[in-house]
């Protein structure tokens, strides 16, 4: 493995068009006057920003955190059509998330999103039958055109050659659908870049210590940066809430009486090192309503997930013993004892979903956006879910257009104008990308591993090359970080002047693998975080 001392020195130089520096943006914020104030990086408020930015708007978008630091990067890591929700009869709902899904797969992120084959395995007294499954799966296929495939069912047998790990004992058939499959953080990221090359200004780790009122409107926010404590201010003509779990919690700064409007879900998910190769995903029911995934996912095993109520501190959340034992136990219904050792764990994570509020059973509860506003003209947006994320920020934009006395609409691009199947920055076939890379990326210096490719071609598309040409001309940023995973240290580098990474966290954890593989080592940190003080 590379070590501390073998490479003291390598990256020091931000690269050429590297980021302006926070003290730049913060200048930049705080002289500016916005239209749109965006407080909140999860990929609500990040593709509001985008949208907003598209459609000519002068727009900022600051978060506590990092980019997708909480929720958004705490997803089952699928674009799907939602299957359970045709229990619900929601019909109109699957369609409209395929649409949403095809599109982003196909046409807006190619290079982030891949083609997942689901197996729903159906056991001897289980929740429902075989003749409903495969009348359920067809029906979703056919509410996405049939565009991957028809749904169908297939004998134990024949699953089990994909999923070596398929518990047989009183298997009566499995339906089979298809779903797509993304890494949550680079999705969200690569927006974050599409707002900013759209016009956006944009800083993480920047937290709201207060609003900014005109005349009982609120117009703007103060806002302290956690990186260097430095305090400065933003004006916009409007501000959106769209903080998440934390949605209430800027709601009070506006209206100190306002009531609370969402209630908060908690989704736990666990990482483990693969047995066997798996050649498709699990969807195994757990009752009528719910459904536990075991996914193949960077190389690994991702399961989940829970659905409970959370009424502590967002910033809180995280995976308990209850969390893990009963993740365990429902993957067990389909998957053998061996693939479900505690010692393979590599990471564990809990997501909130934020949800309308009211009463029921959190896993039945529909998954919508909502936008409310404030007695002081915030605007607040909160729920969701990340198959749909263009088209919530497609909401959120025709929200602002039909404000009350249209204060935005007169500068602002209709969103029915903008692009309807905009891409992402990168966009490319990953095939290509990779193959582009074993042939060129090494020259001059050494042939690129074929993992190494394949895993930058999913993760950045054509920005691949950026990141070669940085092995290029530093051998010593071609080594890999950790010889059991893909990522080399020139993607610390790019993290650090192109991705907005200022933390180690942020690097290991959001734009690498390495935390989820366990990999995260401590002389890793260290190495990273001397990466990231260079910059300075």
């Amino acid at each position: 493995m590379t070590t501390l001392q073998s490479v003291p020195a390598l990256g020091t130089h931000p690269a050429a068009g590297s980021l302006p520096s926070r003290a730049e943006t913060q200048e930049q914020l705080s002289k500016a006057t916005y239209d749109l104030l965006v407080i909140g990086g999860g990929i609500l408020g990040i593709s509001t920003a985008w949208h907003a930015a598209q459609s000519g708007l002068r727009v900022a978008l600051v978060d506590a955190g990092d980019f997708a630091g909480a929720t958004s990067s705490a997803s089952s890591k699928l674009l799907h059509g939602g299957l359970r929700y045709l229990q619900t009869g929601a019909v109109k709902l699957v369609a409209e998330n395929h649409f949403e899904r095809r599109a982003v797969s196909r046409q807006v992120a190619p290079h982030l999103a891949n083609p997942l084959t689901f197996y729903l395995p159906v056991y001897k007294g289980g929740p429902h039958g075989a003749a409903k499954l495969g009348a359920g799966v067809f029906a979703y296929s056919a509410l996405s055109a049939f565009g991957d495939g028809v749904g169908h069912v297939i004998s134990g047998n024949k699953a089990q050659r994909d999923v070596p790990e398929l518990r047989t004992e009183g298997l009566k058939a499995v339906a089979v659908y298809g779903d797509d499959q993304m890494n949550d953080s680079r999705m969200a990221l690569m927006t974050v870049r599409a707002a900013v090359e759209a016009g956006a200004t944009v800083l993480n780790h920047a937290e709201v210590t207060g609003l900014r009122f005109t005349k009982g409107r609120v117009t703007g926010a103060e806002l302290k940066d956690r990186m260097d404590g430095t305090e400065f201010g933003v004006t916009a003509r409007l501000v959106l809430n769209a903080t998440g779990p934390w949605v209430d919690h800027l709601r009070r700064m506006e209206n100190p009486d306002a009531a609370p409007s969402i209630r908060l879900s908690k989704g736990a998910h666990l990482v483990l090192k693969r047995t066997s190769p798996w050649k498709a995903a699990l969807a195994t029911p757990i009752d009528k309503y719910r459904i536990t995934f075991a996914l193949p996912w960077e190389d690994m095993l991702l399961l989940g997930t829970t659905d409970e109520v959370y009424e502590g501190d967002p910033a809180d959340v995280a995976v308990n013993e209850k969390d893990t034992a009963q993740i365990l136990d429902e993957a067990a219904f389909s998957i053998r004892d061996q693939q479900l050792s505690r010692d393979l764990i590599t990471y564990s994570f809990a997501g909130l979903r934020v949800l309308p509020g009211g009463p029921g059973d959190t896993s039945k509860a529909k998954r919508e956006t909502v936008v409310t506003e404030g007695r002081a003209g915030m605007l607040s947006v909160a729920g969701g879910k990340w198959t749909t994320f263009r088209h919530i920020g497609r909401t959120v934009m025709n929200k602002l257009a039909a404000l009350p006395g249209q204060p935005l609409a007169d500068d602002m691009e209709p969103i029915s104008r903008l692009p309807k199947k905009l891409p992402l920055p990168g966009i490319a076939n990953p095939n290509a990308v990779a193959h582009r890379l074993l042939v060129d990326g090494g020259t001059p210096g050494p042939r690129m591993a074929a993992d190494t490719a394949r895993h930058l071609a999913t993760h950045y598309g054509s920005l691949s090359f950026d990141i070669a040409r940085l092995a290029n001309d530093d051998p010593a940023l071609g080594e890999r970080i950790h010889p059991d995973a893909p990522e080399i240290w020139a993607q610390v580098v790019y993290a650090r002047d192109h991705e907005w990474a200022e933390t180690a966290d942020d690097v290991l954890r959001r734009r690498t693998t390495l935390t989820i593989r366990g990999l995260a080592t401590d002389e890793i940190r260290e190495k990273v975080d001397k990466l990231l003080i260079d910059k300075n």
